[in-house]
């Protein structure tokens, strides 16, 4: 029997417990959508930098540069934390350093050093990513294996739902068109912020470092750790050791390494559309930060229903055939994207003109560009959710720290390949578009490699 959540009936903890878990997805997921997709990240792109190909290659490279840190000591933190036990002090920890750097983006008025604000909005990053490492290896020890799928998709579904209702205050209360000064509400912009100078989308840093320290709080009260804590300084040097033996074992269990090889290479294709989707929009219809915020609302609205039906879908054909389905979705979408531009869909083959009925999105290629668009929100959280679920099936509880060290790690480890990609062939061609063109190369390689894996993934090795 299970209640309207969805949540087993008798959970292998408290019902708040794992509601304190799957909160923590509500809190950090603002920091994705309205500051790397949606909102800053497009202002950074298309208004602080001096162009916008500049922005999308300084973008590009600073997330490149946090996706090498986070592969770098993703498993090592994972190891360690398994050697130490609780996994609360480490997700505090980087949780104080995200909130720092997010307050800092305030200071990214136009004409600022983009090389100050890169560096900020990358150390939020590489924290954010490190405090996902150790929420995720506490989902074994609160739900039984066979609702594992149901509750990861339930909580990307409610991170969505939070990141979206971010968003819908800071294009209605916030965000004022630089021509009339007003939301997209008609009224003046809360605190009297000045979108001339991009206050508005400033303060979505802030914004969402509060609402992180708010909503991360029922997963410190009731959320179970595991005990057992050791002094660092052994746990440490046990950490490392077991690292090395995790990394070697890993090869022998071809079911794990096949499926993190293939997410090393479709993630990296997930996070470079995440970090500069939006911005490519942005400059190539001259979007506002009403429209792009609007353009996010739809995306996440989609986005929410679509975890939600994944959350069944999981437990019924397994995570392996989910991921492949969301894949296949990022791959169209994102052909579709770049297919699109003023006037024109499919590189030409359906034209358009330049016709605009005025209004939001009034050109017909710009409401091409939000069908792709949607597909990207049905997929996106799938594809990261049945990850989460897949990788937490094929593990026992004690080995989750330093084997979703290791899955961080292949999500990770080329994460700056991608977006490197998209930048260089960015600032090589000076076109934006052959840039993103890249991103499809990901999701095809990806999708081929884990066609191929076998499922349900192998048991773990019994050690002697």
């Amino acid at each position: 029997m299970t209640d309207v959540t969805g949540l087993p009936s008798a959970p292998a903890v408290q019902r708040r417990g794992v509601w304190g878990w799957m909160l923590f997805d509500w809190a950090a997921q603002p920091f994705f959508t309205v500051v790397t997709t949606f909102i800053f990240g497009p202002y950074f792109i298309s208004r602080m930098a001096s162009d916008p190909a500049t922005g999308q290659a300084a973008w590009g490279y600073g997330i490149a540069a946090g996706g090498l840190l986070i592969a770098v000591f993703s498993p090592v933190l994972g190891s360690i934390a398994d050697q130490t036990g609780p996994r609360k002090p480490w997700i505090a920890f980087f949780a104080i350093i995200k909130i720092v750097a997010l307050c800092g983006l305030w200071f990214a008025a136009p004409g600022s050093s983009l090389l100050a604000i890169v560096a900020l909005f990358t150390l939020a990053s590489v924290a954010a990513e490190f405090s996902i490492v150790f929420n995720d290896s506490m989902l074994l020890r609160l739900v039984p294996k066979a609702e594992i799928g149901r509750v990861s998709n339930l909580a990307w579904g409610l991170g969505y739902l939070g990141g979206m209702i971010v968003l819908i205050f800071i294009i209605a209360f916030l965000a004022a068109s630089p021509e009339t000064g007003k939301t997209l509400i008609g009224l003046n912009p809360l605190f009297g912020l000045d979108p001339v100078q991009g206050e508005d989308a400033r303060a979505s840093g802030p914004i969402s470092a509060l609402w992180y320290a708010v909503f991360i709080l029922p997963m410190f009260l009731f959320t179970p750790d595991a005990g057992g804590r050791r002094a660092l300084k052994g746990a440490v040097r046990d950490g490392l050791s077991e690292l090395r033996s995790t990394l070697g074992e890993v090869r022998k269990r071809a079911g794990i390494f096949r499926f993190l090889v293939a997410r090393m290479i479709y993630q990296d294709g997930v996070n470079a559309l995440l970090a500069l989707g939006g911005g490519f929009a942005a400059a190539m219809f001259g979007w506002s930060i009403t429209e792009i915020g609007v353009y996010g609302i739809m995306l996440n609205v989609v986005a929410i229903f679509s975890c939600l039906y994944a959350s069944r879908l999981d437990t019924q054909l397994g995570s392996k055939m989910v991921v492949l389905m969301a894949i296949l979705l990022l791959l169209i979408a994102t052909l579709g994207i770049v297919s699109t531009g003023p006037g024109f869909t499919l590189f030409g083959a359906l034209p358009f003109g330049e016709a605009d009925s005025g209004g939001l999105f009034g050109t017909a290629a710009e409401k091409a560009y939000i069908m792709f668009g949607l597909l990207i929100g049905i997929a996106f959280g799938p594809v990261q959710a049945s990850s989460r679920a897949y990788m937490a099936r094929s593990v026992t509880e004690d080995e989750a720290g330093r084997y979703f060290g290791i899955y961080a790690l292949a999500g990770r480890a080329t994460s700056f390949l991608a977006p490197f990609m998209v930048a260089t062939v960015t600032a090589l061609s000076g076109s934006a578009r052959l840039g993103m063109a890249t991103i499809t190369i990901f999701f095809a390689v990806g999708l081929i490699i884990l066609w191929t894996t076998p499922y349900p993934a192998d048991q773990p090795v019994r050690k002697s």
